[in-house]
């Protein structure tokens, strides 16, 4: 093994951009596209729809699969996203039938940034910045003033996870990695008073300051090269265990806890041509194993309230999710690659009542990207993601004590993001 070399003026003006992405991430809406989770991350792979785990080509590709670590040289990248989205929810079958807008923001700015370095032929060390998608709304008209409600309505949560990472090849073309993901997370909730009077704690339910929690977490990755055409690669990443939101101990189960559900996948990638390669991964977003998040609102009728240990939640359901990808190497200079994604919708029509704030109903994504490289070892890499509206209709979804009917909720999304990336 080689003696461990300092990173150069470039990999110390990375780590400085990756704390740079750190502190903007954390003031950054984040987007929502495979249930609260972002579509992909780094926009080579975002340009395949997110597909990668076993196909890295940048250091964002940490974010998912660690063991990629060994994969990609000396490396940095910094990349930022434009993100549109279009959320309605409209009452049917009500006294007071109409639409509402929720996005009162309507375009966000979102940062990320990693780093790799190749200690030896076998170890590798690596740090990424990202967000991990999140649910921002806006309704400037409260969707509930039918139920009493006053001023604006919607939530915001953003999570920003920076991951160190070491990957270690243990056999030629076979590696494992690591990452330890250290999270923070912002919440606010704003326009829900109505739902108080069925929490066990109401003073902390809505309309609170926004709050902050840290967390934590672990991600284990493997990359093969099974042959010269195939490789494999898989992850597990465990729930992200936060501090509870005390402003809010009120709204969510167990007082306020609000962690991030355990994901895991398998990927693969062929070498159809020496230019023509085909990649496809499979991955599983455990959703329902968070109180907040999993467990319905029928709960509430049955005697737990808000904020109780088996209080309400969103309902969700666990997700699968398949990317399917292409990337074709035009020359030395140019490579262009598609992508789609579909995403099981994690909502059930019965749920859509309180997901009228978390509208995260899409399940198709289409994708475009390319790549330009320079001699001097310059990446720049482009991609735009479209995803067309998704309407859920609701069913028996607004229980008699709010004055039944349905909601239905509405909802897609136009991304286009940008990335430079050197190897050296």
């Amino acid at each position: 093994m080689s003696e461990f070399i300092r990173p150069g003026p470039r990999a110390e003006r990375l780590l400085s951009a990756t704390a740079l992405a750190a502190l903007l991430l954390a003031a950054a809406p984040a987007h929502a596209t495979d249930g609260y989770f972002a579509h992909g991350y780094g926009a080579a792979s975002k340009g395949m729809a997110g597909a990668g785990l076993a196909y890295p080509q940048d250091s964002l590709a940490l974010a998912t699969n660690p063991a990629a670590a060994t994969a990609l040289g000396n490396r940095w990248d910094v990349g930022l996203d434009v993100f549109k989205p279009t959320r309605t929810a409209a009452f049917r079958g009500t006294a007071q039938d109409r639409a509402y807008d929720g996005d009162g923001n309507p375009v966000s700015f979102i940062p990320e940034a990693g780093w790799v370095a190749q200690v030896s032929d076998r170890l590798a060390l690596g740090i990424a910045a990202y967000g991990n998608g999140g649910m921002v709304t806006d309704y400037k008209t409260n969707p509930f003033a039918r139920y009493g409600a006053t001023g604006a309505a919607g939530v915001e949560l953003q999570q920003l996870f920076i991951s160190p990472t070491v990957a270690y090849r243990f056999a030629p073309g076979h590696s494992l990695g690591l990452s330890v993901n250290l999270a923070g997370q912002t919440f606010r909730a704003r326009g829900l008073g109505p739902f108080a009077g069925f929490s066990q704690d109401p003073a902390h339910f809505s309309n609170q300051r926004v709050e902050k929690a840290f967390g934590y977490g672990l991600r284990l990755g493997y990359l093969g090269q099974v042959t010269d055409r195939l490789s494999l690669g898989a992850f597990w990443q465990s729930e992200t265990r936060f501090e509870a939101f005390d402003k809010y101990r009120g709204l969510f189960a167990e007082g306020g806890d609000f962690d991030a559900p355990s994901t895991y996948g398998l990927g693969a990638a062929f070498k159809v041509t020496p230019k023509l390669d085909l990649v496809a991964d499979w991955r599983r977003i455990e959703f329902s194993k968070v109180k907040s998040v999993g467990t319905p609102i029928a709960g509430l009728f049955a005697g737990h309230a808000f904020g109780a240990d088996n209080g309400p939640g969103f309902g969700w359901r666990d997700a699968d999710v398949i990317k399917l990808g292409v990337n074709y190497r035009v020359d030395d200079q140019w490579q262009v690659r598609a992508g789609y994604d579909h995403t099981d919708n994690p909502i059930p029509a019965d749920q859509t009542l309180l997901n009228i704030v978390a509208p995260a109903v899409i399940t198709d994504q289409y994708t475009l990207g390319a790549t330009w490289t320079r001699p001097s070892g310059l990446e720049i890499s482009g991609y735009a993601m479209y995803a067309p509206e998704k309407t859920l209709r609701g069913a028996g979804s607004i229980p008699p004590a709010f004055g039944g009917g349905n909601a239905d909720l509405s909802m897609s999304e136009t991304v286009v993001g940008v990335s430079f990336g050197w190897k050296h």
